[in-house]
This record gives C-alpha cells, structure tokens and sequence, in this order.
C-alpha cells in the first residue's frame, strides 16, 4: 500500500507540474462553462446544471484519454519501465498508483466546476438531489474511462496511439447501447447494459442505482486487471 500511495503522489505531482495538465484543465472547464451557459438555457427555469452533466459526459470521455495516454507508455518510451518492473513493486501496486494519481487529477477537474452550482444557489432554489447524483455519476464514469485509459496506455510506447486507443473503447463502450437497437430485442437489452451511458442518466435525474454503481466499479475494476496482466506480459516478453 506504501509503494501505492508513494507512486499516486508522484502522478499527482507530475500533473500539476506540468503544462499539458494545465491545458487539459482549461479546455474542461471552458467547454464545461459553455454547456452550462448556452446548452443549459433551457435548464435555467428548473434551476439545474443537467446540460453541463449531460454534455460534459462527452468531454470528458476525451480529457480522460488525454490525461491517461503518458502514465505507461511514457515509462515504456524512457525505458524507466524496465526499471520499475525490476524494483520490489508489484504490477498491481504500479497500475493502482498510475490510477490513483489520474483519479486525484479527475477529482480536480470536476471539483472546479463547482462553481456552477454555486451560482444556482445564489440565483435561484436549485434542488440539490439531481445536482449531488449528477456529480457522482459523473465522477463515477470519469473513475471508469481513467481505468480504460490505464489499459491503453499499457498497450504502446507511443502516447498518440495509447490516447487514440483509449478513445475507441470509450466511445465504443458508450454507444454500444445505440447499436444495440439495431440487433434482436433480446440480444440488444443483454448489450445495452454495457453500455456506459445506459446508466448515467439515472444519476442526472437524482436517482442512485446501486446498479449503476456496481456497473462502473466492476467496469473499473476489469480494465486496472487488464492493465496489469498486460504489463505482467510485458515482463516476460
């Protein structure tokens, strides 16, 4: 757990020293700000942040992927893989730490968005249900696509291509419910509960299903466990 913690620390470091981190956050929160302003409009009268829940989902499909491309296949390019691989670390305890620091990094993001809320409250009589479930729900599909991220990243020495990858699961995963109504009524409601966004409106509506949230733990967990047998493949490649 010391070996976690100690590996989280240093990625959240590197990302708050480092530009491209900064950027990520910028273009989040200007694209974040014009869902909530104009795609929002409509939302005002009920007084909810739903078009910066809904929309933002998308953004953040693509920041997630950017934020995740360097944590391996940075250390593959250096060569500090090999190192790593070699001290007394697990692969286990590499990939939760990767994943912790990314998770601190996502928790930022979204933190800082807060200030929409905020605003509603001081304007208006918000309901704060819809508002506190969107959030989780949100940082519960931001936590999923960082796991997939992982993943990827493990996949290639080139941070382009891990990015690129990540993003074609993602964007798999998510529309994998829109495919799923051209198939057969009993295969399309098998693989529509796949699907990552099949779930998230219940969390935009107030509603926390425990179903919902199982889907997004197990989906994490199944991506982190894919990312450490692909570096246990790589130490013995």
């Amino acid at each position: 757990m010391k070996n976690t913690l100690t590996i989280a620390q240093r990625e959240l470091k590197a990302y708050l020293t480092s530009p491209m981190a900064y950027i990520v956050i910028c273009i989040f929160l200007a694209l974040a700000g014009l869902f909530f302003s104009v795609l929002s409009s409509a939302a005002y009268y009920e007084t909810s942040i739903s078009g910066f829940l809904n929309w933002g989902s998308l953004v953040l499909l693509l920041m997630t992927a950017v934020i995740t491309m360097r944590l391996i296949s940075e250390e593959r390019k250096l060569g500090t893989l090999e190192l790593l691989l070699t001290s007394p670390i697990r692969d286990s305890e590499l990939v939760l730490g990767k994943f912790l620091g990314s998770l601190g990094m996502l928790a930022i993001m979204i933190g800082l968005t807060v200030l929409y809320p905020i605003l509603l409250e001081i304007y208006g009589d918000p309901d704060p249900g819809p508002i506190i479930s969107g959030y989780i729900g949100m940082f519960l599909l931001g936590m999923t696509c960082l796991a997939v991220g992982i993943f990827a990243s493990t996949l290639s020495s080139n941070q382009i291509v891990s990015a690129v990858v990540a993003g074609g699961i993602l964007f798999g995963l998510w529309y994998i419910g829109v495919a799923a109504g051209y198939l057969p009524e009993a295969l399309g409601n098998v693989i529509q509960y796949f699907s990552l966004q099949y779930y998230y409106p219940d969390f935009l509506s107030g509603f926390i299903d425990t179903k919902g949230i199982v889907y997004y733990i197990s989906i994490t967990a199944l991506f982190l466990f894919l990312a450490i047998r692909s570096i246990e493949t790589s130490r013995y490649s």
